[in-house]
Parts: C-alpha cells; sequence; structure tokens
C-alpha cells in the first residue's frame, strides 16, 4: 500500500511539470498552426540569436546554440503557452560589460564561452531561488521612470556600439565617451568602408520600412536575403565587408563551464542585474500575453521556467536568456498555440546547424549589426521620457539619471542606480509625504484640502491635518514639527485632529515622538486627536501603551464624529476665511455628514452616520 501511495505522489509530481500538463491537454486542431508559427519563428530566430550574440562579445554560433537550449529548456518547464525565449538585445551588453574584462585583450573565445555559460548557470540559481521563496514581487524594484532612463541609456549604449560595425571598421574604447569620440575620429579619418555602410544602412532602412508599412511581412528575414544576395552578387567579401562565414558543423556536446575561482565573485554581480532585468522583462511580457490569451500569470513558475532555460543553455556552451516580447508577438501572429512552436524552431535551427552550417556564410556582419541597431530602437521610449518631463519634473529627473547612469558609468552600474534611484524614490515619499490641513466645502461631502480649496470653512479651536504616509523612525520628526506649527498657530488651536486613514504604521520611533508630542501638547493646553485610524494600528498604539498620554476618548472612528464631538464641546460655528486667510464669516448650517456625540446623525445633519473604525 506504502509502494502505491508513493507511485501516486511521484506521479502527481510528474503531471505538474509544464510540459507534461501541456502535452496531456493538447488539441489536435493546434498543430497546424504551431508548426507554420515554429517556421516562421525560425526566420527571426537564426539572425537575431547571431546577432545577440556578437552584441555580448561571443561568437555567433552561440546564439543559436542558446537558442536551441533555452526553448526546449522552457518548454518543459515554462507555465506559458507561447512565451518565447532568447538572447536579448537587453541582455547582450550586460553580458560583455560581465565576461570581456575578464576576458584578455584578444583572449581565447573559448573562455569567453565558458565565462558567459557560468553566468547563464548563476542567473538560473538565482531565478530557481526567487521561484522557491516566491521572490517575484522584486521585479518592482525597478519603477517605470527609472526603467525607461535605464532602456533609453541601453538602447544608446548599442547603438553607440554597433556603429563602427555597420560602417565596416573598429573602436577600441572602455566607455560611451569613449566609443563617441573614436567613432568620430575613425569616420573623420575615412576608415568607413562605402560598401559596408550601405548593406548596414540599408538593412536599416528595409526593416524599418517593412515593419512600420507592412507589419506581417518578417522584416529581418526579408533584410537578411537581400543582403545575402548582395554578399553573393557584388562579391562584398573583396570590398572590405566582413561576412559571417561558415558556422561550426553539428550541436555542441553536453559541457560544465570551467571557470577559476576568482572570476565567480565579478560573474555573481553581473548575474544578480541580469536576473533583475530578466525577471522585470518576464513579469511583464508573461501579464501582457497571459491577458491576450486568457491565462493567469503564474510569477513564481515563470522565474522557474526562464531558470530552467538559462541552465539548459548553460550546459551546452550557451549563454544568458530572457523573455522576448517581440518573437513572442512573431509566434503569436503565425498562430502558435503552445510551446510546440518553440520546440518546431529549436528542430529546425538544429537541422540547419546539421545539414546545412554554410546556409549564412555569406550573410554581410553590418546585416546582423542593422539587426541589433533596430531592436536597440525598440528599447528606446524617448516619447515616455517627455511625457515624464511634462507630468512630474521629480519623475523626469529620476529617469534622466537612471540614462545617465547607464550612458557614463555603464550598462551593470547603471542597473544598480536604477534600482537605488527607485528605491529611494519609495524612501522619498515617505520621508516627506504630502500634508495638508483640511476644511468643510459647501456642496461637497466629506473635508476636503485647504490649498485646492481656499473658500474651505473651518472650525475656530480646532484643526484637521492629514499626514499621508505610515508614521516611522524618517518622518516622525517632520510630523512632529509640522504638528507643533500648527498648534503655535493664532488663534491657538484647542484640538488638533488628525486624519489617520493614511497612517497605515506606526513604528517605536514615532511612538515615542508621539508621545513626547503629545505630552507637549496638553501642557499648552492643545489636544492630540485621531480619527479613521486603522484597526491594526491602533492596536499598535495601545501595544506601545501611548493611551497614557493619548486620551482614549481622543479616538474617533470618522473625522466626522471627531469634529460632532468638538463642536458638541465648544459650540463652535463654521467660518469662511477672510482674504487672509484666517477664519471669519457667517454662522454655518449642519455638516454635511455631520454626527453628534452618540456617533449618530447630528440634528440637521443630512449625511449619513459614520461606520466603525478602519
Amino acid at each position: 500500500m506504502t509502494t502505491r501511495h508513493d507511485g501516486r505522489g511521484v506521479l502527481s509530481r510528474f503531471r505538474a511539470v509544464p510540459g507534461i500538463r501541456a502535452v496531456s491537454s493538447y488539441r489536435r486542431e493546434w498543430l497546424v498552426k504551431d508548426l507554420v508559427a515554429g517556421v516562421v519563428l525560425t526566420t527571426l530566430l537564426v539572425p537575431q540569436g547571431m546577432a545577440y550574440a556578437e552584441l555580448a562579445g561571443l561568437p555567433a554560433i552561440t546564439g543559436l546554440y542558446t537558442t536551441v537550449l533555452c526553448m526546449l529548456g522552457y518548454a518543459v518547464f515554462g507555465p506559458s503557452r507561447i512565451l518565447v525565449l532568447g538572447p536579448d538585445s537587453s541582455l547582450g551588453p550586460m553580458i560583455a560589460a560581465t565576461v570581456l574584462p575578464l576576458v584578455a585583450a584578444g583572449g581565447d573565445p573559448g573562455r569567453a564561452v565558458a565565462l558567459a555559460s557560468m553566468l547563464a548557470v548563476m542567473v538560473a540559481a538565482i531565478m530557481i531561488l526567487a521561484s522557491v521563496a516566491k521572490l517575484g514581487f522584486i521585479a518592482d524594484l525597478i519603477s517605470k521612470p527609472t526603467m525607461i532612463g535605464y532602456m533609453n541609456g541601453l538602447a544608446l549604449t548599442i547603438l553607440i556600439g554597433q556603429l563602427p560595425k555597420l560602417l565596416g571598421f573598429k573602436v577600441e574604447a572602455d566607455d560611451l565617451i569613449g566609443e563617441c569620440v573614436g567613432l568620430v575620429r575613425k569616420i573623420a579619418e575615412g576608415a568607413t568602408v562605402p560598401a559596408a555602410a550601405a548593406v548596414g544602412l540599408g538593412g536599416i532602412a528595409v526593416i524599418l520600412v517593412l515593419q512600420r508599412f507592412l507589419p506581417k511581412v518578417p522584416a529581418v528575414l526579408v533584410m537578411v536575403v537581400l543582403a545575402i544576395a548582395a554578399a553573393a552578387a557584388f562579391d562584398l567579401d573583396e570590398h572590405g565587408v566582413g561576412l559571417v562565414g561558415v558556422l561550426p558543423e553539428g550541436f555542441p556536446p553536453f559541457t560544465i563551464p570551467d571557470v577559476r575561482l576568482a572570476d565567480l565573485a565579478p560573474l555573481l554581480g553581473g548575474a544578480l542585474g541580469i536576473a533583475l532585468v530578466s525577471l522585470a522583462d518576464t513579469i511583464s511580457n508573461a501579464s501582457a500575453f497571459a491577458a491576450r490569451t486568457g491565462q493567469e500569470v503564474r510569477g513564481n513558475q515563470e522565474m522557474a521556467g526562464v531558470g530552467a532555460a538559462n541552465l539548459a543553455a548553460a550546459l551546452f556552451q550557451g549563454f544568458p536568456v530572457s523573455t522576448s516580447g517581440s518573437r513572442t508577438a512573431v509566434a503569436e501572429r503565425a498562430g502558435a498555440r503552445s510551446q510546440l512552436t518553440g520546440v518546431v524552431g529549436a528542430a529546425l535551427i538544429v537541422l540547419m546547424l546539421v545539414l546545412a552550417p554554410g546556409l549564412f556564410r555569406d550573410l554581410p556582419q553590418p546585416a546582423l549589426a542593422a539587426v541589433v541597431i533596430t531592436a536597440s530602437l525598440s528599447l528606446a521610449d524617448v516619447p515616455g521620457a517627455v511625457r515624464l518631463w511634462r507630468q512630474g519634473r521629480a519623475e523626469f529627473l529620476l529617469c534622466f539619471a537612471a540614462f545617465a547612469g547607464v550612458a557614463l558609468l555603464g550598462v551593470l552600474p547603471g542597473i544598480a542606480i536604477a534600482v537605488g534611484l527607485s528605491v529611494l524614490n519609495v524612501f522619498r515619499r515617505a520621508w516627506w509625504p504630502y500634508d495638508t490641513v483640511l476644511g468643510r466645502v459647501r456642496g461637497l461631502e466629506g473635508y476636503h484640502d485647504i490649498r485646492s480649496y481656499p473658500q474651505a470653512e473651518r472650525l475656530p479651536g480646532l484643526v484637521i491635518y492629514r499626514f499621508d504616509a505610515p508614521l516611522f523612525f524618517a518622518n516622525a520628526r517632520a510630523f512632529r514639527d509640522e504638528v507643533r506649527r500648527l498648534a503655535g498657530a493664532e488663534p491657538r488651536p484647542g484640538w488638533i485632529v488628525v486624519a489617520a486613514e493614511p497612517v497605515t504604521d506606526v513604528d517605536t520611533t514615532a511612538a515615542d515622538v508621539l508621545e513626547e508630542l503629545d505630552e507637549a501638547l496638553n501642557a499648552e493646553g492643545v489636544h492630540l486627536v485621531f480619527a479613521e485610524m486603522k484597526d491594526p494600528v491602533r492596536r499598535k498604539i495601545e501595544r506601545y501603551e501611548l493611551t497614557r498620554t493619548i486620551d482614549p476618548r481622543h479616538f474617533f472612528p470618522t473625522v466626522e464624529a471627531a469634529v460632532a464631538a468638538f463642536r458638541l464641546r465648544t459650540g463652535a460655528r463654521w467660518t469662511s476665511p477672510d482674504p487672509d486667510g484666517m477664519p471669519a464669516g457667517p454662522p454655518d448650517g449642519p455638516d454635511p455628514g455631520s454626527t453628534g456625540p452618540d456617533g449618530g446623525p447630528e440634528p440637521g445633519s443630512t449625511g449619513p452616520a459614520p461606520t466603525g473604525g478602519k
């Protein structure tokens, strides 16, 4: 009986593998669509795989090895039906920035491949561990403004880095400024190869025009075919244009990356940055395509799937990969229904490597540069940066700082800056939150910001103060100083009612500040009152024993209840501010939604009775 039970458990776990579930639920009517989509997808995978491998500073063939294995790995362990993985333009510069400094100038390409494969192993481990720990929320560490700045900086870095290859020469430089200076100098010296420039610029034009006016036509494939035809027809290699040449025949053996122990620390730093960008890419792409297909996004399973894809690529001389929105869109438009599309694409690439390794021997290198440059243009979001400039200068400054970090310091420092700025922005909002005094506006329910409504009525002796953040060590003193300022205003208030609904937490430092503040205000005849405080926060207040100084009767379920209690106690009447902003004006009518001391509607009130604490 135990054996049968264990057998059922193993079988259950076996069926839990996404690829096994996909096979068991596969529909026969999907087959033709998946086969066709796989053929169409392959036409994009081959040139992009080679181009992005060279962008990462690796031999072009490794891009094809990586493409095959990552798609097979994700087909087994990835939960999405049509998400396509592979070498990515946003990861290429990060891989190069991590690997190339560890390889001496003109060093062994085999060592670079081994380092890149170990980098993929580390990315896989990070993604799988994050999946087990359910850390998908880490993708939120990069805010949209900093991501826009990072991607714009990355696009510029890729563009400048590929222009020499597009124009037929090389530039040796360690940073973007050096590359720009070297590029201008080489052009001025006449180093441009006219035939290479014609192929490269023509390739960019073909891709952009087809993408713009004939989006269903495989633009990259058309450009590659035209470039190969031009190379054969005009003997471009004899005019100084570099060609890809014959690719190695066959497929690489299972290989465990062999690197030095001293290389592991710098590789780990790069792996963390790559994993973060890949995670953000994966979650966003999975969400977008799941919404179209009616699937549910399973973020932790997606991370495990991407981790498995990276590990599979790493063990066959591959490098780190991520999801690709553009290739997934191609597969979707071609009719893909399942991961069989990726499996078909992988099989076709293997057949090409085994049966026709010379198929792309006449492909010009500037054509690969054109593929990368057009991909970099799709990364850039200049309209997004302009929108940030118009909507919020603080957000634009974050965007620009991330852009400058990537452009001036490099890709890996840039991602660290982007994450750091995102975290600091969150901290800034909590450190200096929006706060204001509230008043009553005739014709509107509730109480409103007197900055937005200068005509708002107020009660003499009462200040309604709203602080839009949790109270913690960094902002508790700012809260204290503002309350003290309000308490010292003339005429001096008797109550300061804190509209505490936005206060979602109070830490121990803030609790001590509140205790000192209440004691100081009590000595001046001013009472600190709280309204709409959430129950968990109120329980913390009681646990901190703050009710020793703050009168327990000074906690109200709503602002309306606090106002009603103050009016019952003092007989104060609503007044309108005079032109100088001081309360003065005609006698008031009933509060909108005001309440009597027992929590019921105040006489003459037309508003609803208050509900319980929040």
